[in-house]
């Protein structure tokens, strides 16, 4: 299906090298704001990179980046990189400190850890709650603070399946209730499946191109189900990347 009304934010002729190696020559691709833009593909071949030349950690070597110069971004990364010393309102107060005065601040990561299901956990330490429960404060921490563009680089990797249906529901009901651009990548047909509304399938060759786009027009929460279209939506998927 066509996502239609939506703004686009365009990658365009992206270069970028590191060393010998060509990891993008003129890549072009398109960011649907307000949806989830998932980028697929197999490990080491540049989504992380990627990632880091749009929200400008990174410089580039050439095409046009600048839809995303004046963006805001928040991150949720593989780990969840809490700060040990802080609790867990602390944690997402943390990155509004210079935003919002303290009582402000506090009311906001409140409401997003409830949205995830850790009002019940504020005072506690990260060293005392699950693996689990630390990831769902760094999606929290991501959403809380007010940017443009969420990054979500592999968030659910090396987790078990119970684990990851889990976090990744939180993520999707959390999106629901706070609709932004967000920009995951991921190497998981399962992930990309369940979250994107687009997925955006990368050759698994460098430098890298777009192999294929697909949009998907079936709600998030109806795609655990392991229905017979959504069988068929992975296999179709799968014959793409490889």
């Amino acid at each position: 299906m066509e996502i239609i009304n939506k703004m686009t934010l365009k990658v365009k002729k992206l270069i970028k090298n590191y060393s010998d190696k060509q990891i993008f020559n003129e890549l072009d691709l398109s960011i649907i704001e307000e949806k989830i833009n998932c980028v697929l593909g197999i490990s080491g071949i540049g989504k992380t990179t990627l990632l880091n030349a749009l929200s400008g950690l990174i410089p580039i070597d050439g095409g046009d980046i600048s839809e995303f110069k004046d963006k805001t971004f928040s991150y949720v990364f593989q780990e969840p990189r809490l700060l040990k010393w802080k609790t867990v309102l602390g944690n997402v107060m943390f990155v509004l400190k210079d935003l919002f005065a303290k009582k402000e601040a506090e009311r906001i990561s409140i409401s997003y850890l409830k949205m995830v299901g850790l009002d019940g956990y504020l005072n506690y330490y990260p060293e005392k709650i699950s693996g689990g429960m630390q990831q769902r404060v760094s999606i929290a921490r991501a959403f809380a603070y007010p940017s443009d563009i969420l990054i979500m680089d592999e968030p659910f990797k090396s987790l078990d399946f119970k684990l990851k249906k889990n976090l990744i529901e939180s993520f999707i009901d959390l999106w629901n209730k706070d609709k932004r651009t967000v920009i995951f990548v991921t190497h998981d047909i399962d992930e990309a499946v369940y979250t994107g509304d687009v997925i955006i399938i990368l050759e698994e060759t460098m430098p890298v191109k777009v192999k294929k786009e697909i949009c998907i027009d079936i709600a998030q929460n109806k795609r655990l189900s392991g229905s017979a279209t959504i069988k068929d939506l992975k296999m179709k998927i799968l014959k793409s990347l490889y």
